[in-house]
């Protein structure tokens, strides 16, 4: 089972990530970007019990994990339809909660413009 130190390792070896608490001390946001500009990608409750992650998805892929796990759910406060909620108890296998984290990742890096993507060093192609 995951543990907030895993998630934050996780989520701090994706390229250009850092984290940030926009929302107060209690939701831990991780987003990527560069200076002046940034876009998040996950976010996680420090006071949930357990823990839960808030990613990014399309759409069809949020439908199909929400059907695939009971635990998964449209994440609080956002757009249910391109965030799912995913709760750090184990009942998401591990391996496959470290797959959303850089499918989310990658999502919102391909949603940057082509200026934002060079800005990080990336191209359009190897996204």
């Amino acid at each position: 089972m995951l543990s907030i130190p895993d998630v934050r390792a996780a989520c701090a070896s994706l390229p250009h990530s850092h984290e940030t608490f926009p929302f107060g001390l209690t939701t831990l946001v991780f987003k990527v970007g560069g200076p002046g500009w940034s876009r998040m990608y996950a976010l996680l409750g420090l006071d949930d019990d357990p823990p839960a992650v808030s990613l990014k998805v399309a759409p069809e892929r949020g439908d199909e994990l929400r059907a695939a796990y009971d635990a998964v759910s449209g994440a609080p406060h956002l757009n249910k339809r391109h965030w799912i909620s995913v709760p750090l108890d184990g009942r998401v296998p591990d391996a496959v909660v470290r797959d959303l984290l850089a499918a989310s990742h990658a999502l919102v890096v391909r949603g940057l413009t082509r200026a934002q993507r060079a800005e990080l060093g990336q191209r359009g192609a190897n996204l």
